[in-house]
C-alpha cells in the first residue's frame, strides 16, 4: 500500500481530535496478572464421567464446519456504564451493526447483547454454554467495552475475562469440545501509547490413526481470543466509524471470510490495524499519531475456515 492510501485512510479517520476516543479511563487499580487468561477453581481437574465425541478425525487438518449450523454468535456491547469514572463508548453501535451484519453473512446466529450488568451477562453465558451445540460448527462472543490490563468491564463493575470463557472448557460444554470456541475483545488492555517508528522505503528489484480410537484432549484446546491490542496499551475508537480493530476485522471476515482460514484472516486484520490507522488529535499532542497493534491469543489445533453452508 502506497504512503498516500494510508495518509488517505488517516485523514478520512477524524478532521478533529473531538471524533476520537479511547476505550480506557483513569482508574488506576491493582490488577493480579500472574495468570494472563484466568481459571476457574478445580476446572483443570480430569473427570471422567465428562466424555465428548470428536467431530473430526484425530489428525485432520481442519476443523468440520459442515454441521447444520454455523451456530451462535454472541455480541455484548457496552456503551453506558453505572462506573462514574466510564465514559460512553460513543461508535460502538456501528461496531456492533456492522460485526452483526458481517456474521450473519458467514452463517452464525447473531444474538446482541446491550449494556447488561455482570450478573445478567454471567446469566447468559452460562445459559449457552448448557445449550447442546451437537449440530454447530463453533461459537463466537463479541465484547465491546471499555478495559484494562486483566479486565473488561460491566455496566456495573469490571471481571476478568474468564467469567465468560470458562464456561466453554471442554469439561463444562462438552458439545463444543474439539470445536472452536472465538472470542474478540475490542477493549483497551492499559493506558500506554504507542507512538510507532518511520520506516524508509528502499526500491529494490524482486526478479496415521484410527478414527474411532478414544483419546482426550485438554480442557482449554480449541479456543482463540483475538484482542484489539497488545496488554498495557490504549485501543482506538473512532465516535463515527467504529473501532480501528472491528472496522479491520469487519472488513476481512466480509471480503476474504471464505477464502482464508481464521488465522490468516487476522494477520490481515493486524497489518490493517497497524499500517492504516493512526490518531489525528494535534490539539492533544501527547495522544497525535499513535499507532495500535491487536494481538490474538490462540489454542486452536486445526485450519478454521468459514466455507459455504450446505443445505440440510
Amino acid at each position: 500500500m502506497s504512503m498516500s492510501d494510508v495518509v488517505d485512510v488517516r485523514n478520512e479517520l477524524n478532521n478533529e481530535h473531538a471524533l476520537h476516543e479511547c476505550d480506557n479511563n483513569d482508574q488506576h487499580l491493582a490488577h493480579d496478572v500472574n495468570d494472563a487468561l484466568g481459571t476457574r477453581k478445580g476446572q483443570e481437574l480430569f473427570d471422567p464421567r465428562i466424555k465428548a465425541r470428536m467431530p473430526v478425525e484425530r489428525y485432520a487438518s481442519d476443523y468440520n464446519m459442515n454441521h447444520k449450523r454455523r451456530g451462535l454468535a454472541l455480541i455484548f456491547n457496552h456503551e453506558n456504564f453505572d462506573v462514574p469514572q466510564l465514559k460512553a463508548r460513543a461508535g460502538t453501535n456501528v461496531d456492533c451493526e456492522n460485526l452483526t451484519s458481517t456474521l450473519k453473512g458467514l452463517d452464525f446466529e447473531v444474538h446482541v447483547y446491550k449494556d447488561l450488568k455482570l450478573r445478567d451477562l454471567q446469566k447468559e453465558v452460562e445459559r449457552v454454554s448448557q445449550m447442546d451445540h451437537s449440530d454447530a460448527d463453533c461459537i463466537l462472543v463479541t465484547i465491546l467495552s471499555h478495559g484494562e490490563l486483566g479486565y473488561l468491564y460491566a455496566k456495573d463493575c469490571q471481571y476478568k475475562l474468564d467469567v465468560v470463557w470458562s464456561y466453554f472448557t471442554a469439561n463444562h460444554c462438552p458439545s463444543l469440545a474439539g470445536k472452536p470456541k472465538l472470542f474478540f475483545i475490542q477493549a483497551c488492555q492499559g493506558d500506554q501509547l504507542d507512538g510507532g517508528v518511520l520506516l524508509a522505503s528502499k526500491d529494490r528489484t524482486e526478479t496415521d490413526s484410527s478414527s474411532s480410537m478414544t483419546f482426550k484432549i485438554p480442557t482449554h484446546a480449541d479456543f482463540l481470543i483475538a484482542y484489539s491490542t497488545i496488554p498495557g496499551f490504549y485501543s482506538w475508537r473512532n465516535t463515527q466509524k467504529g473501532s480501528w480493530f472491528m472496522q479491520s476485522l469487519c472488513h476481512e471476515l466480509a471480503q476474504h471470510g471464505r477464502k482464508y482460514d481464521l488465522l490468516t484472516l487476522l494477520t490481515f486484520v493486524t497489518q490493517r490495524v497497524a499500517y492504516d490507522f493512526e490518531s489525528n488529535t494535534p490539539d492533544i499532542p501527547m495522544m497525535h499519531q499513535q499507532k495500535q497493534i491487536p494481538c490474538t491469543t490462540t489454542m486452536l489445533t486445526r485450519l478454521l475456515r468459514f466455507g459455504e453452508k450446505k443445505a440440510f
